[in-house]
Order: structure tokens, then sequence, then C-alpha cells
């Protein structure tokens, strides 16, 4: 069955992107390399319809959702692409998250299974609270405990043949989770077709992925940027995928480029910079990095390019929209923008009243394209303020030249993008108030070394308990212990008061005056140009 041409209209992105390659001879082509293991893509394909024929067994139906907890290994897309075959609608879910934040996932999603990776039960086994949809633990790459199911027993039972669920291009395919401002994440429903687009657009159009590319993501197959630099953007071609699950350290990210020669890299601004400060590091075979993420400095693109003779592709994306929409293209990058509409997409940047501005003027973000997500799960009020028709709005604000060239200047909300995934500044704040050291807090972006955007925590303390050096990193590991270690301030500065507005709000424009200006007396400012869209914005942080 191919996507789009079956006579019925049935269109299936697991058919298009793992039964296609087999079907046009690339069955014994390498797909996945993982830690010495490789996997074909006759061998995906297997696994692929034995997990599917798993999920029947335990009568899972479709548009039925699984929730996938896994590490990046050869598991992941069997697991993925196994339930888009039936129907059912795998949920991927971030593997840096707490107890609590598994229970909110596993129940706001009502998953009947959830598959997970041995090496993070524990985090899974200290949830508190029922579970009340959750009926099957599926427990990949290690042993499974009492009730719960070992998947390489399970998947070793089933055929490995799978007739694909009759589904169309409209249907929900897979879904991924979204952070905001205030409440709880938001479940991003997307189509069939959604990741199909995304290939299409930018994976072939900008960065000609290739069947002979070898593509290795640093960023994780759990979120929107990862899942496809890692997945559908090499299986949209029969090109290779290698995955290393462990954390993306710079010495360890190296160690996989030198053993596997990958010709695409992916990245964010925070390991650019990092991999930046390791001088023996080499890039063995890479033609081409990308990053998105977060804006990417220009000094680190600079330094980059110079060191290693590679071009970092920057661009933005999001949850929302599948993948990059907006994205510099390689021979033609601008260093500190974030590049020019990715083919078949649209963006706009608008005032309050969603006015057009002209170019040079800093406004709200808007962008079109066929990969957008249907809308947020159960979130109705948020679904009609941000996704606008064919136009999703967002939140980011930016200005854009002449030329077409897009240029980031901040979020209009309080939301920290740090290492690529946005982080609320209340659950971090909510976190340290709870040290008994702490009367109050304010979370708020600050600028490193690099230019990159880290949490700076200003505190005020409770009872006797005086400021020291020995605190602030006690406030800072209290964090990390309770909190993904990402969301950990980098800086902890003890003030006597917060500022506030008469109705008691805390002053965070204020704070972030003051972090920026104490941030500046440290590190250089930017030429003059790459300062406009920060300098004419009031929202900026």
């Amino acid at each position: 069955m191919q996507p789009g041409n079956d006579e019925q209209g049935f269109y299936n992105a697991a058919d298009y992107f793992v039964d296609r390659n087999v079907r046009e001879g690339r069955g014994g082509k390498t797909a996945v390399i993982c830690e010495g293991r490789q996997l074909t893509y006759g061998e995906i394909q297997a696994g692929v319809n034995r997990f599917g024929n798993l999920l029947k067994s335990l009568d899972v139906r479709l548009e039925e959702r699984v929730a996938l907890l896994l590490l990046d290994t050869e598991v992941f897309p069997q697991a993925f692409f196994g339930a888009i075959k039936t129907g059912a609608v795998p949920v991927c879910l971030n593997t840096l998250m707490r107890a609590k934040d598994y229970r909110y996932f596993l129940n706001d999603s009502r998953a009947r299974v959830l598959v997970i990776d041995a090496a993070l039960k524990a985090e899974f086994d200290a949830i508190e609270g029922p579970l009340p949809f959750l009926e099957h633990v599926v427990v990949a790459n290690g042993a499974a405990e009492a009730g719960e199911i070992a998947l390489d027993e399970a998947m070793a039972c089933q055929p490995d043949i799978l007739e694909t669920a009759p589904t169309t291009r409209d249907d929900a395919c897979f879904w991924l989770y979204s952070s905001g401002t205030t409440g709880q994440p938001k479940g991003t429903v997307h189509l069939q077709h959604d990741m199909v687009v995304a290939a299409e657009t930018f994976g072939q159009q900008i960065l000609n992925i290739q069947e002979d590319d070898i593509c290795f993501s640093a960023a994780k197959l759990f979120f929107a940027y990862g899942l496809g630099n890692g997945l559908y953007f090499p299986f949209s071609v029969g090109a290779t995928a290698v995955y290393h699950p462990g954390r993306p350290a710079p010495d360890a990210v190296y160690e996989v480029i030198e053993r596997h020669n990958p010709t695409l890299f992916f990245g964010v601004p925070t390991l650019y910079a990092q991999m930046l400060e390791h001088k023996t590091g080499k890039l063995n075979g890479v033609r081409l990095g990308v990053s998105a993420g977060e804006s990417l400095p220009a000094d680190i693109f600079r330094r980059w390019r110079e060191r290693f003779g590679v071009e970092i592709v920057d661009g933005i994306g999001s949850t929302e929209m599948t993948h990059i929409f907006i994205t510099n293209r390689p021979g033609e990058c601008r260093p500190g923008s974030t590049g020019r509409t990715v083919p078949g997409y649209d963006a706009r940047i608008v005032d309050e009243q969603m006015n057009d501005l002209p170019c040079g003027e800093v406004g709200t973000l808007l962008v079109k394209g066929d990969s957008a997500a249907a809308c947020y799960w159960n979130k109705h009020e948020k679904t009609k303020t941000t996704m606008l028709g064919e136009w999703h709005n967002t939140g980011d604000k930016f200005y854009r030249d002449e030329d077409g060239y897009f240029y980031y200047a901040g979020r209009s909300d309080d939301m920290l993008k740090i290492s690529g995934i946005w982080v609320s500044p209340i659950e971090v704040e909510g976190c340290i108030i709870a040290h008994p050291a702490v009367l109050e807090c304010a979370v708020v972006p600050c600028t490193d070394s690099d230019g990159l955007v880290k949490p700076k925590a200003y505190v005020v303390l409770s009872g006797n308990w005086p400021a020291s050096p020995e605190l602030e990193q006690a406030i800072k590991d209290h964090v990390k212990s309770s909190l993904a270690p990402y969301k950990y301030p980098r800086w902890v500065s003890f003030v006597d008061t917060l500022p506030k507005t008469p109705t008691g709000k805390i002053k965070r424009f204020e704070l972030k005056r003051r972090s920026l200006e104490a941030a500046a007396e440290e590190i250089p400012l930017p030429p003059a140009e790459s300062r406009r869209a920060v300098q004419a914005s009031p929202a900026s942080p």
C-alpha cells in the first residue's frame, strides 16, 4: 500500500518509511546502527511487523495510544512504526523527566500500553497515584518483572507479516508533548502525512539527503527535532541512522563520529559550543552540521567553520510543525540568522492586532505548512489561540530583512529554551522554593559566555539562613535531584527582596533586565547589527 496512491485513499506512514524501502529493493541495506549492532531495512520491517502483532495480541485497537519511553536504540523505530502500522498512535515521551511527569503523560494520553527501556524503569516505578488507563507494561532492552512483558520474548513469538491498517492521510499518527508557559504539557496530535511533508521539504530539498548518507543526531528521538533527524529523514530515502543511547557528552559524540563516519550531524547550539572546547575532536566524514532547538550564536558558527571547514545550517522548528520550517541553506548561511522559509512553508511577522509588519520591525512569528499538528489533545482553548486556521502562532519574536532572512529576537512569554528543550520557570521556581532555606525566588533567562540561554535564579532566603557558595551549590543540587537535570539554575543570586507590582506579582521584566546587565558586564556585546532586533523589542528577554 503506497500512501496517497491506494485507490481507496489509504495512507499509512509506516508503509511509506519502512515497507516502501523493502519494495524498492533496499531490504538488504543497513537502516540502523547502534553500539555495534546493525539492522537492515528488511530486519526493521520484520521487527515492525512483530511489534504490531504484539500490540494486536494485547487488543490494542485503531487510534488507541501506546506510550514509548525509550532510549535511542534499534527498538525505537520498530515500536514507533509498528504501532503506526496497526493504526495505533505512539506517544513519544521525554526520557529525562520525573515520576510525576510520567503519571501525567500516561493519564492524559490514556495509553493502554507503555513500552519502556529497562534503564528507565526506576523513575516509572516511583510513580505515586493511580494509572487507571494503563493495562500493560512492556520492558525493552532488559529483564521484565512480575506482571510485565519482556519485549524480546514477546516479539519472538509473533509473526513477521502484518497487514497495514486502513488509515488515511488525515488519521492521527503520533503524539509529542509540548510544554507551555502555564499549566500542564500539551499532547500535540500529528497526522499520517506530517512526517512525509517534513521529510520531502527540509530533509530532501534543504539537506539534499541521499540513500548513501549516514545520519547521526545527538538530539534524541523522543522530541520533534531528533525524531526527524534520526528516524524519518534517513528512512525517507533509504539512508542509514546511527543511534547513541547514552548522554550526548562531547567526548561520546566525537567517539560515535570517529567510529561510524556520519555524513550528516545534528546537534543543538549548547552541544556545538561544548564540542569546540574539546581541542582534539574530529568530524570524520561529516559534510554538514544542522542546528535547531535554540538560536545558534554567530560566533559558534564561525569558530566551527574555521576549525572543521564544515557549515552548521541553523533553523527553527517546533513540535507543532513537526520539524524545521525556517532555515539557512548550505553555502548560503548568514551567521546570526535563522535563514529563510523552507519550500512548502510560509511565514508572517505580525503585531498584536495580527497586522503584517514591514521588514526590520520585530513582531510575532506565524507560520503555515502541511506538517502542522491537528490540535492539542483535550486543550480546546489553547488549540484555538495557537492554531489560527492555516497559521500557527509560534509565540516567538522575529524580524525579517529585505532578503527574506529571519532573525530571532526572543520569546513573547517567559519560557526558557535550554539545550533545545523548553523549560517553564514556574516549575523550576516551585522546586527551588521547596528547599528549606528559600523563602521566595524567581527564575529568568541569562546568557553564558557562548551567548546561550540558561536559567538564573534570584533567591530570597528564609529566616537566618546565611548566603554562601555552599548554599548556592546545595540549591542547584536540589533542583538536579528533583527535576530533569538540564533545568537547574546555572547561577543563584541571593537578594533581600524581589521586585513586585502593587498587586504582589513579581516584576520578571525587571529581573530579566538586571540579568542582562550583569551578563553584559562580563560578556562582550555582539556586533550592532545582530543586536538590532533585541533592542527594538521591549518583550525581548
